[in-house]
This record gives structure tokens, sequence and C-alpha cells, in this order.
């Protein structure tokens, strides 16, 4: 796939140089830049393109969000997913018990490692980004798409960033999210399995609905908070070298680069 993918843009980019090659030096570089960055531009949709690495290499494909599943922490290192706009819905779904992953091969851990933990079971793929049909919303509840949160963070800012994510995939008309704890070693752990509790969470947010990309990550301490999300803002860059996962591998360096060393939110509306 990912071959494919290169000999579309390098075919592309040729006949781009060789249209630009007839105006002057100065605007044949904007017609390169501008025209290379929308030959690049693949639907949101495709969601294999745009999926992260695995430093597990245990990845879980569900109809509607894909993960990395890691036995070591019990718990996904990533989970990725569309969100659009059409799929934002307020069905009232009752909720159903957690469960564990009949995919994951390694077996997922047990919701029983969060009784009496003192943390909640914090989606990851929240359950109100999945409201559309019932089957998408009981997919949410799968023990492999949570991790110990402290109810705090979980009913905080938390969940004002999930908030703010359906607003973006209502204002962008789609979005693509990948999100997860960052795993790292000597976490605290709960229950029998030694469920870790991440220090940090973090959420990726990739949108290219103006016919060119954008992204904004954020990385968030796992403690209540009462800040501004754009003060959380970081570059994926930094989420990179803290987890160990590439998050968007299958770009054209040059745009991948460009977009995962910036933490510039001005084209994310507040």
């Amino acid at each position: 796939m990912r071959f494919y993918y290169k000999i579309l843009i390098y075919t592309t980019s040729f006949f781009v140089l060789f249209g630009c090659n007839k105006q002057k030096s100065d605007q044949n570089e904007k017609c390169i830049i501008k025209n290379s960055l929308a030959s690049t531009i693949v639907s949101i949709s495709d969601k294999n393109y745009y999926l992260p690495t695995s430093t597990t290499e245990e990845i879980v494909e569900h109809e509607f969000y894909t993960l990395s599943y890691s036995e070591r922490h019990e718990q996904a290192e990533w989970v990725a997913y569309e969100l659009k706009k059409n799929q934002l819905s307020h069905s009232n779904l009752e909720r159903p018990y957690f469960i564990d992953d009949p995919q994951v091969e390694t077996g997922s851990a047990s919701w029983k490692n969060y009784k009496h933990s003192g943390y909640d079971k914090g989606h990851l793929c929240p359950a109100a980004d999945r409201r559309f049909s019932r089957k998408a919303f009981y997919e949410t509840f799968y023990t492999s798409n949570i991790s110990p949160q402290l109810n705090d963070f979980n009913a905080g800012i938390w969940n004002n960033l999930e908030q703010k994510t359906r607003y973006w995939a209502a204002k962008y008309d789609g979005v693509y999210v990948v999100t997860g704890g960052v795993l790292t070693n000597n976490l605290n752990t709960i229950g029998k399995e030694n469920v870790s509790v991440p220090r940090f969470f973090y959420k990726i947010l990739l949108d290219n609905s103006r016919g060119e990309y954008k992204v904004i990550a954020f990385l968030l301490p796992h403690e209540p908070s009462e800040k501004p999300l754009n003060t959380f803002v970081v570059p994926i860059d930094k989420i990179e070298k803290m987890t160990g996962i590439n998050f968007f591998p299958n770009l054209p360096d040059n745009i991948e680069n460009r977009l995962e060393k910036s933490a510039d939110y001005k084209d994310w509306s507040f």
C-alpha cells in the first residue's frame, strides 16, 4: 500500500515540476510546494493509510476503530479511528457491561482489575463518539479500549478534550483521531493482571478537509486540571519520543516532518 502511494506521489510531482518550470524561479518553488501537497492528500476514510506503527505487533482491527494492544501494559498503546460529522449523534443508548476483547490474541485484561482500584475505566475511543449505531457503541466497551483514569481527570479535562474533538469533527466535516496513554517503564499498576496506570495521556487529530493537512496534538498529565486545552498542545515529535510510536509513517517524509515538529494551533478553532 505504501509503495503504491509513493509511486502516485512521485509521478504527480514530475508533472507538477514540468509545469512549474515555465514560470519564474520565485514562483516555481511555491507551485511545487502547493501542488506536491495537494497530490498527497488521501481520504481520511482510508484508515489504513493513517495508522501509526505498533511497538507490540499486535494490531486489532474492529469495524469502527483499530488498536495496537500492549500485553505488557494490558491496554492499547493507541486507538485510531475516523470521526465523521454524520456520525455525531445524541442517541441515548443503554450502556452495556465491559467485556474482554475477543480479537486480542494474548487476551485483554478483565474489567475486574479496575474494581476498588480508585480508577475509572477510561475510554480511549469514547462511547459518545460511536452513538450512531448500537454495534459501534458496544465495540467501545471492549476492555482493550480502556485505561485506568482518575475520575476527576476522566470527567474533567479529558472529557473536555473529547467534547472539543467532536466539535472539530462537526466543524471540519470529520477528523482522524489517534489516542492512548503513554506507556513507559515503572508505572504503577492495578489488579491481578497488573494493568499499567499512565502518567500522561495523548490525543492527536488530523484534518484534510480543506485540501491540505493540518494536525494538533495534546499531551495531558494524568491529573485534574482547570487549564485551557491549548496549554497542552505539543509537537507530535514529543509524543513520538515518549512512546516510540511513529504516528503517520505513510505520509511523505517532508510533509510528515513539517506536521510533526509544529505545535502551532492557529488553524484550529478553540
